[in-house]
């Protein structure tokens, strides 16, 4: 299964694209998406519209993983990244990309075994599962190759019944 990692934003997106099976996963291609700073909010989404579908064309991902939002301290930016992240999920929509959302303490526990773990731990696991030489840089794109893990870790999983178990198989009437 070939998923996308999405770390959501208006000014830098990171993806990250994996192939897993069961539980290994292999890192196929990760960068980021930009936006210039100073551009109109419309602009910034339309180029991230735009770029989002190149990048889902071209890797032809079978499922999406995005991080679901959580507003710290600066209610502005969080606003934006919410208009981004809402063109984010409206281009796998358009191309027919289930999309699964993670919490941040969800990736953490995933990619680690531990919710809590620190930045840091999050990166060198990352770059430990995919088998890097060195940790993903820039950190949005080790965030978005978290997220693929996640899903994969989540998807494959034996205990997600709706994947593993289809109830027609098991129909006595």
């Amino acid at each position: 299964m070939r998923i996308l990692g999405i770390d959501p934003g208006v000014a830098t997106i990171g993806f990250g694209l994996i192939e897993a099976e069961r539980a290994n996963a292999r890192l196929l291609q990760y960068g980021v998406i930009t936006t210039p700073a100073g551009l109109p909010l419309s602009t910034r989404l339309y180029q991230i519209s735009s770029d989002m579908s190149e990048l889902l064309t071209r890797f032809k991902p079978d499922e999406m993983g995005i991080e679901e939002l959580f507003f710290t301290k600066n209610i502005t930016t969080g606003i934006a990244v919410a208009h981004g992240r809402g063109v984010l999920l409206l281009e796998a929509e358009r191309a027919g990309i289930p999309v699964y959302e993670y919490t941040p303490m969800q990736v953490k526990q995933a990619v680690t075994g531990y919710g809590g773990a620190d930045k840091r731990q999050v990166m060198l696991m990352t770059q430990r599962l995919l088998k890097m030489k060195d940790i993903p840089r820039p950190d949005d794109a080790a965030d978005a190759l978290a997220i693929a893990i996640c899903h994969s870790r989540s998807a494959t999983s034996l205990l997600n019944t709706e994947r593993v178990f289809d109830p027609r198989k098991y129909d006595t009437r």
